[in-house]
């Protein structure tokens, strides 16, 4: 795969289904099976009889026939090969064969028929065009490539990943739009290093990955559906221990480590200009990515002017440069960042009144809007400094931690009893509440500093229509 393809959602090709008028059911079927198409669907349609069955049985469509018995609980749409007989299904309460027919005739009353021939159209990604159009010729149907509808874009799929993705965190904020780059990969390395940074500790670590690998492993099987998540666990508990061997933590100042870096209650200052300083490093890389997106969604008429386009990232890069110039009393770089980051103010000052009406009012809006992009970019990089403070209270909650123990411990065998007791409860209360706070003030950090400069359009996501073949346990459930 190129890797200019690697980097952006998955391709998709609108597609039209066209099958004999009479296999329109079967073709529907091998397409719920495939599980990689989204059919258009009709506007307002009317339910189906297989649909006003399931809402009989389901009380929301007037009295069950005769016989019947209304069901407790609903059963996953399964889809018969042939078609059943739905009043058989309604006296079996078989509702999942019901749902799955509910479904297949919604799609079908979104196909075009002409003569003996029968449409639909969807999308598809374009690797699986060849895989549906094989299923597809067995039932005498082909798949035809369509353009792309003008002013619609394409369902968004980001790229699964296979067993190990950090996808879920870029969809539980919002679905990028389809020309965007995909973020996941890059979104992920950020939040675990973020988090490895507030809970710096060799120990925590080594016990979030086997947490991770817990997970991996689905025990015990009421975690599966967290399953997931692993990847994440994984990465924050190897971030923590590389934190943790560069704060000299194990389990706390146990000594057992020596400092290869700083210790964070030593030198705090220096652990937030550090903390700062990557921050920076991560705005700048998120503005670099969301100027991408702009030129990408909206060509460089929109890119170069957007505040979380080129200009933005013209700004932000002079206004780092000068501060870091006045910081290391540097005059040559604090001038050649200002002049940068006036050259992109005014760029992002055009930008914004283009977008106005004009006149003077357009001229007071565009000034206020210049100040909050000046002010969120002081501010968004100041709160990476979070990363510092927590890390701070990681290490001071786990030093009171230790020196209790120390202290008990001397006073004798009773002592050492209550040291190894006070360890072992101060350190899961510290490992819980300070877990959770990190993992928080990531996710924080990722969505309202990280996110906001490369999501601008929101994306709609991908729902392929998957139904899976009905199987022998579809009959009335063992007792």
């Amino acid at each position: 795969m190129p890797w200019s393809e690697a980097m952006t959602p998955v391709r998709m090709r609108r597609v039209a289904v066209i099958v004999p008028r009479t296999a329109l059911r079967d073709a529907l079927v091998r397409i719920a099976a495939a599980g990689c198409v989204e059919l258009d669907r009709a506007e307002e349609a009317a339910p189906g009889p297989a649909a006003l069955r399931l809402r009989r049985l389901q009380g929301r469509g007037g009295p069950a026939p005769p016989g019947a018995v209304v069901p407790r609980t609903g059963r996953a749409a399964v889809l018969a090969a042939s078609a059943p007989d739905l009043d058989q299904l309604e006296h079996q309460r078989s509702t999942g064969l019901l749902a799955g027919e509910a479904q297949l005739e919604e799609r079908a009353q979104g196909a075009v028929r002409r003569g003996e021939v029968a449409a639909l159209a969807g999308w598809c990604p374009a690797t699986e065009v060849p895989r549906i159009a094989a299923r597809l010729a067995a039932a005498g149907g082909t798949v035809v490539p369509l353009p792309s509808p003008r002013g619609t874009d394409p369902p968004t799929l980001l790229r699964p990943g296979g067993r190990l993705s950090f996808t879920p965190l870029v969809t539980a904020y919002g679905t990028p739009a389809y020309a965007d780059l995909d973020p996941s990969w890059p979104a992920g390395l950020a939040y675990v290093a973020m988090f490895g940074v507030m809970f710096g500790d060799v120990g925590h670590g080594a016990l979030l990955l086997l947490g991770a690998l817990v997970l991996r492993l689905g025990r015990p099987r009421r975690l599966a559906p967290l399953r997931r998540l692993w990847p994440f666990l994984a990465g924050a508990g190897l971030a923590s221990a590389l934190a943790g061997a560069a704060y000299g933590e194990f389990f706390g100042p146990t000594g057992l480590l020596p400092v290869l870096w700083l210790n964070p209650l030593d030198s705090p200052a220096r652990l937030i200009v550090a903390a700062v300083v990557f921050g920076a490093g991560l705005l700048a890389l998120a503005q670099a990515a969301g100027a991408v997106n702009r030129v990408r969604e909206g060509g460089w008429g929109t890119g170069l002017y957007a505040a979380s386009g080129w200009a933005g990232l013209v700004f932000y890069l002079g206004l780092a440069s000068a501060a870091a110039g006045l910081f290391l009393h540097r005059p040559a770089p604090a001038v050649a960042g200002a002049a940068l980051a006036v050259a992109g103010l005014g760029l992002v000052a055009v930008g914004l009144f283009r977008a106005t009406a004009g006149g003077g009012a357009g001229l007071a809006e565009t000034g206020v809007r210049v100040f909050d992009v000046m002010v969120r970019a002081g501010t968004n990089t100041l709160s990476f400094a979070r990363l510092a403070a927590f890390g701070l209270t990681h290490a001071a909650l786990t030093a009171v931690v230790w020196r209790g123990t120390e202290v008990v411990a001397g006073q004798g065998a009773a002592g050492v009893a209550g040291a190894v007791l006070l360890f072992v409860a101060g350190t899961a209360l510290c490992f819980t509440l300070e877990a959770l706070v990190a993992g928080v003030q990531a996710m924080r950090l990722e969505f309202y500093e990280l996110f906001s400069r490369l999501f601008e359009a929101e994306g709609r996501p991908f729902r392929p229509w998957h139904v899976p073949p009905a199987e022998p346990a579809d009959a009335p459930p063992r007792r």
